[in-house]
């Protein structure tokens, strides 16, 4: 199976690595893409080009310190500040390729993601959703 992984500060949490691993262990052939949503800086004023460009190398060291747990991940890749409207730009532009969502967040109180229902509202693409409440 083919998995959809979303995160941003909880890319390289250990719960999320563990959890991860736990699918590994079921499906041993189970591939991962990471999908990391750009995040702006706090304030009204940021530059678009820039925070994409801060994703995309959040996604890779997420990429490489997942890989460094043994976890392999196929690609990682930035996605829209939205966290849903970067799970269905990805979903669409691939579809049928995975198979379910791994979704880590931060814990209750902590989450922008809790407060939005992301969690919940992920399950509007038909896939399984796992979620992952894990620590930065």
């Amino acid at each position: 199976m083919r998995y959809l992984v979303v995160a941003h500060r909880t890319a390289n949490s250990p719960v999320l690595a563990a959890r991860l691993r736990e699918i590994l262990a079921q499906d041993p052939g189970a591939q991962f893409t990471l999908l990391v949503p750009a995040v702006p800086p706090p304030g009204w004023v940021y530059e678009e080009a820039e925070v994409k460009r801060r994703a995309e190398a959040e996604a890779e060291a997420a990429k490489r310190a997942l890989e460094a747990q043994g976890i392999p991940i196929a690609e990682a890749k930035a996605g829209d500040i939205s966290p849903l409207l970067a799970l269905e730009e990805e979903l669409a532009a691939h579809p049928g390729t995975y198979q379910a969502i791994v979704l880590a967040t931060l814990p209750p109180g902590l989450s922008r993601w809790l407060r939005l229902d992301v969690h919940t509202q992920a399950e509007r693409f038909g896939l399984p959703v796992i979620h992952v409440i894990a620590h930065p």
